[in-house]
């Protein structure tokens, strides 16, 4: 089965790290990544950036709105995309992630989106 490691970060939270930590932060992750596809577990990684920007479609037309959006306590910091994996292999895999020590790791299966 596949599933997708979140990681929520609270805002504010990559800055607060400064550049030291951040590249500590930046190099244990990359490292995680590296074993997983050794595993031959991981699909995909990407960090996603801080910028924010929303896109509603309504009878009245298409709003973007850019961020930050105040009543947003987290943000997507990244994602994982993992294969060949059960949901008690996935859950060890969040619990190792270097992310899981200063942000939440949500664990999520993919699959269809009309069951």
């Amino acid at each position: 089965m596949s599933y997708a490691l979140v990681i929520l970060e609270a805002h504010g939270a990559r800055a607060d790290r400064g550049l030291e930590g951040g590249q500590a932060a930046y190099a244990a992750m990359l490292a995680f990544a590296q074993q997983l596809k050794e595993r031959g577990q991981l699909v995909m990684t990407q960090a996603l950036s801080t910028e924010q920007t929303r896109v509603r479609r309504s009878a009245q037309g298409v709003e973007v709105l850019d961020g930050p959006f105040t009543e947003a306590k987290e943000l997507v910091g990244g994602i994982f995309v993992l294969q060949n994996v059960d949901r008690d292999q996935a859950l060890r895999i969040a619990a190792e992630c270097p992310a899981a020590a200063w942000a939440t790791v949500e664990l999520r299966a993919l699959g269809p989106c009309f069951t």
